[in-house]
């Protein structure tokens, strides 16, 4: 009895690690351990599985225990935590509350993060809650902005990813009191909290090493008409310390956050034709650190979504106001390997890693398969799943099929949403 108790517990905990418990997956770079990943799809494109009616917006799902975890909205009312069951798209549950409003490109911005009996979600109006998902029911809730002397909601509103980091929930306020903040997961007290580093924009805390250290890195706007610098900054994931900065990045509206480029570098995208830019965080002997730019360039970037980071080269979508240079592989150096430009055009959507194939959308209607290669693109398939929406909601149709959520894989399914549905595809054996 014995053996095949064990053989039970290594499948178990085998599809356990391939949920997705938080925005960019179990790792926060894109990167899913899921194998197995369908090398070829039918005619008519993979197996949709279910799909169930959502609100607006641009919030992607998270996925853990075979339950998968939406923040939706409703503009007139407030925000909503859905949890629907993995295998058939059922609703199991759902707790709502008031946060009415609207700003332009209206709907749920951020990924919720699964932790233990936990999910933690922040809404576009800087309500930040604890659910217990057995109860269904609160256990704290903060509101971000407006506890650290935040008024007027930012143009875009709050778009922030929570990061857990042992004991501690981690997410930026950009409040005028506040910058990055710290709270004790279990109770919502503030552990620690930094002074306010710069202008406000939509960028979640990310997790690099550095020397083998772990620092949180935050990413800030640039100052409009051509005033302060954006900073890029590394805090002491333990108490909140900043440890070092950058303070020469150029983007008002920065959305991805840092690439662990490895060797103490790190990769910072903006869109808005801003481009990239590599820097390197060095330790001083007095124990202090020092940062230098290695190169800079306008031929690679990503509005909305952390580029890819895969055997030493980069993939971003590269879609922005005026640019649409599409998928954009990049080198080490900062070296432009190839662009597939408008053919086909890719623009605000998102990718996974999984199994040396790359999972696209392409910010409006298909999912693409792709063998990621740095001498030339490899497109394996792809499928027009998401078609044009009717809707009574002029914000809907206005919007029609923009699926720039990030999207998520657990089990075998992904996930995608666009302006009114989520839908779950069959892309593993």
């Amino acid at each position: 009895m014995f053996i095949p108790l064990v053989l039970l517990f290594v499948c178990i905990a085998n599809v356990y690690a391939q949920d997705w418990p938080q925005y960019l997956g179990p790792h926060r770079n894109s990167i899913s351990d899921q194998k197995g990943i369908l090398r070829s799809w039918p005619q008519n494109g993979p197996e949709i599985l279910w799909t169930v009616n959502v609100g607006i917006g641009y919030g992607g799902p998270v996925v853990k225990n075979g339950k998968v975890y939406l923040l939706d909205r409703d503009d007139k009312v407030g925000d909503n935590l859905r949890c629907f069951d993995l295998s058939a798209g059922k609703e199991l549950w759902n707790f709502g509350y008031e946060a009415p409003g609207a700003v332009m490109f209206p709907g749920s911005r951020s990924v919720p993060i699964l932790d233990g009996n936990y999910v933690y979600s922040c809404g576009p109006y800087g309500d930040l809650y604890c659910l217990d998902i057995n109860t269904h029911k609160p256990v704290w809730n903060k509101n971000v902005w407006k506890d650290f002397g935040g008024e007027q909601i930012p143009m875009w509103a709050i778009s922030q990813c929570p990061l857990i980091y042992g004991d501690l929930l981690i997410l930026a306020s950009q409040a005028p009191q506040t910058g990055v903040v710290a709270y004790e997961k279990l109770t919502g007290n503030v552990k620690w909290k930094t002074p306010a580093i710069g202008p406000v924009g939509y960028v979640s805390p990310t997790l690099v090493k550095i020397d083998g250290k772990d620092h949180v890195v935050m990413i800030t706007a640039s100052g409009r008409g051509g005033g302060s610098k954006g900073k890029v900054v590394g805090i002491d994931p333990l108490n909140g310390k900043i440890l070092w900065e950058f303070a020469n990045w150029e983007c008002m509206i920065p959305v991805p956050g840092a690439v662990d480029a490895g060797d103490n570098k790190l990769l910072i995208t903006g869109g808005y034709e801003l481009g990239a830019l590599m820097i390197k965080v060095e330790k001083n002997a007095d124990g202090s650190y020092q940062t230098s730019e290695l190169f800079r360039t306008v031929e690679f970037g990503d509005q909305t979504k952390t580029p890819l980071l895969y055997n030493g080269y980069f993939y971003a979508e590269y879609g922005t106001n005026s640019r649409r240079d599409g998928l954009v592989c990049m080198s080490m150096d900062g070296k432009i390997m190839w662009k597939t430009k408008k053919e086909p055009d890719f623009n605000k959507g998102s990718m996974i890693l999984a199994d040396g194939l790359i999972l696209a959308t392409d910010g409006a209607k298909k999912l693409y398969l792709i063998e990621p290669d740095p001498s030339v693109y490899k497109p394996i398939a792809s499928a027009e799943l998401l078609a044009e929406q009717k809707s009574d909601n002029p914000q809907a149709t206005r919007f029609g099929t923009q699926n720039w959520a990030p999207i998520a894989l657990a089990n075998g399914k992904l996930l995608i949403r666009d302006q009114s549905r989520l839908m779950c595809i069959k892309v593993a054996q």
